[in-house]
C-alpha cells in the first residue's frame, strides 16, 4: 500500500473518528444530565443569585437524573472561560447564563460549541443550540407602585437602580404608572448604582433619596440593603427577587418573588425527553410571567401584603372609571387576579400612557407588544433623575 494511500485512509479515519466524538458529545435523551450555571452574583446575595440558586437545588431535588454545578460571582465579559471549563473540564451537557451582561459570551460560546445547549436569562440572542428566558416582574411592580402610591405621604417615592437595560426601564415604569393610577401626584426619583450587587452604594443612593423626601422604597439590586437602610428610617420598601419580609417585618409591605425553578423544570425536562436538542431551540424564549406562576407577588411566600399594612389599605379609596369606588388593597387584589388568570384580562401598560416628556406611548385600548416591553427605552411620567439612552 503506498505511503499516499495510507495518508489519505488516516484522513478518512480522523474525520470519521472526529464525527463520532462529535455525536457523542451531544447529549443523548433520557440519560444523566449535567449542568452549569453562571452565576453574576454570589449564591449569598439574597436577591437575583440566590433566586437563581435555590431554583437550581430544587431542580436537583425533583430530578433524579440531573446533576448541576455552578461558578458564582463571575463578572459579565469574563463567562467565556468558565463556559469553556464546564464544557472542556467538567463535561457539561447544558450551561446556563444568568446575567444580561452574558449575552455576547454566551452566543459566542454556543457558535463554538454547536452540539451543547445554552440557555440565557433576559436575552434576545438565540442559535439553533442557544434559547433564552425570563421570569418578568413588571405586572408586580405595578401592583408595588398602586400600594407605594397610596401610602406615600411625602408623594415622592424612591427607586434604586442598578444597570440601566430595557428590563430595569419597563420595571420602573410600571411602578410609576401603578403609583400614578391612585396618586396622580406621585413621583419615583430614580438612583443608578450601575453595579448589580453593590449593597454599599445601594445603601448610600437609599439615604440619598431619604435627604431629597422620598419615604418608599422598591429597587434593583442583588442585596437587602435598600430594605434594611429604609427599616432603619422607620420607612415603607418592597422586596426584590427573594422574600424579604425577614429582613423588615414591619415595613417590609410586598415584593416581587421569582420562581426560576418553573421555568428550569420546564426547560430540563424537555431536553431530558428529547423535545429541546442543540438543534431546535432558535425560536425558544420563555416569557414567563404570572399566569405561568414563574413571579409572585410578595414579601414572602404567600404574603401578597404584609398584614401590618391590611388595615391602611383597605381604608384608602380609589375611584375606578371599571371597578368604581374601591379600597387600594381590594384594587391590587383584583388586579393580581386579573393578571394571573389564563385570559389575563388587565395588562399594567394599558393606554393612554404618557411618557414623561408628554408623548403618547400607548394609545387609549392598546397594550404594549412583547418587542416593545423587552426594548423598552422610555420613561413614564413621574419618573425623575437620570435616564441614560432616554429617547
Amino acid at each position: 500500500m503506498t505511503k499516499r494511500v495510507l495518508v489519505v485512509l488516516g484522513i478518512l479515519a480522523l474525520l470519521v473518528f472526529g464525527s463520532a466524538v462529535a455525536l457523542a458529545d451531544e447529549y443523548v435523551p433520557g440519560t444523566p444530565m449535567k449542568v452549569g450555571f453562571v452565576y453574576v452574583g454570589p449564591v449569598t446575595d439574597y436577591g437575583w443569585t440566590a433566586a437563581h440558586d435555590q431554583a437550581r437545588q430544587i431542580c436537583v431535588d425533583t430530578y433524579p437524573w440531573l446533576e448541576t454545578i455552578y461558578v458564582e460571582t463571575v463578572a459579565e465579559g469574563e463567562e467565556g472561560a468558565t463556559i469553556d471549563k464546564f464544557i472542556n473540564e467538567e463535561g457539561c451537557d447544558v450551561v446556563i447564563t444568568t446575567s444580561f451582561g452574558f449575552i455576547w459570551g454566551t452566543q459566542e460560546k454556543a457558535q463554538q460549541y454547536t452540539d451543547k445547549i445554552f440557555f440565557h436569562c433576559t436575552g434576545f440572542l438565540r442559535e439553533p443550540n442557544m434559547a433564552t428566558y425570563m421570569a418578568d416582574f413588571y405586572q408586580i411592580y405595578y401592583l408595588n407602585g398602586l400600594i407605594a402610591g397610596a401610602l406615600t405621604e411625602t408623594n415622592k417615592l424612591g427607586y434604586i437602580a442598578a444597570v440601566p437595560i430595557p428590563e430595569l426601564k419597563r420595571h420602573i415604569s410600571a411602578f410609576a404608572v401603578g403609583a400614578r393610577e391612585v396618586n396622580a401626584d406621585a413621583e419615583v426619583h430614580v438612583r443608578w448604582t450601575n453595579e448589580w450587587v453593590d449593597p454599599i452604594g445601594a445603601a448610600a443612593a437609599t439615604n440619598a433619596l431619604i435627604a431629597e423626601g422620598c419615604d418608599g422604597f422598591a429597587f434593583t439590586e442583588d442585596t437587602a440593603s435598600v430594605v434594611q437602610v429604609a427599616a432603619e428610617n422607620e420607612m415603607f420598601s418592597f422586596g426584590h427577587y427573594s422574600p424579604m419580609y425577614v429582613f423588615s417585618e414591619e415595613y417590609c409591605v410586598s415584593g416581587q418573588i421569582a420562581h426560576w425553578e418553573e421555568i428550569y423544570l420546564d426547560f430540563f425536562k424537555k431536553i431530558y425527553d428529547g423535545d429541546y436538542t442543540a438543534h431546535n431551540l432558535k425560536n425558544v424564549d420563555y416569557w414567563w410571567l404570572l399566569q405561568e406562576k414563574a413571579v409572585e407577588a410578595g414579601c414572602d411566600p404567600g404574603m401578597v401584603i404584609n398584614p401590618a399594612f391590611e388595615a391602611e389599605l383597605k381604608g384608602i379609596m380609589h375611584n375606578d372609571p371599571l371597578l368604581g369606588d374601591i379600597s387600594v388593597y381590594d384594587l391590587v387584589m383584583t388586579r393580581l387576579q386579573q393578571m394571573s388568570d389564563p385570559g389575563i384580562t388587565f395588562d399594567p401598560f394599558e393606554g393612554p400612557i404618557y411618557d414623561r416628556k408628554g408623548e403618547l406611548r400607548v394609545p387609549a385600548g392598546c397594550i404594549l407588544s412583547f418587542s416593545e416591553l423587552t426594548q423598552m427605552q422610555w420613561a413614564a411620567a413621574g419618573i425623575v433623575g437620570a435616564w441614560p439612552d432616554e429617547p
